[in-house]
């Protein structure tokens, strides 16, 4: 009879401990909305998505992240601002790579060196 009680004291304890470490477990939130930025991105490096439709895509998931209070994840701005470069809109490249090197300086000499890139090729013709 002894060896009967322990066998089930021993279940209930092993039954107990793993329902309290569960419950204990959150699930960590991010600091940033990703939306569905890295399908985004990934479809649109393989040529699944043209310039416009990601563009659509990303400033829907700027405004989502605006409604929920979280900030955009890091690349984002700087994704989005090269797509406005390829579609020759140039005020918008300049203002999402600012917007990026804001939200991110440990990124600004590459920002930098695009933005430089940018202001030669609109001086030469």
């Amino acid at each position: 009879m002894t060896y009967k009680y322990y066998k089930h004291a021993r279940l209930l304890t092993a039954g107990l401990t793993v329902l309290l470490l569960s419950s204990c477990a959150t699930k960590q939130q991010s600091l940033y909305y990703w939306g569905d930025f890295q399908t985004q991105q990934y479809a649109y490096f393989k040529n699944e998505k043209g310039t416009e439709d990601s563009i659509q895509r990303l400033e829907k998931i700027r405004e989502d992240a605006k409604a929920n209070g979280k900030p955009v994840p890091p690349g984002l701005q700087a994704h989005l601002g090269m797509l406005y470069g390829q579609a020759g809109q140039t005020d918008k490249f300049e203002r999402h790579l600012e917007a990026e090197k804001q939200q991110f300086p440990e990124c600004t000499s590459y920002l930098d060196f695009l933005l430089k890139k940018n202001q030669k090729s609109k001086a030469t013709p």
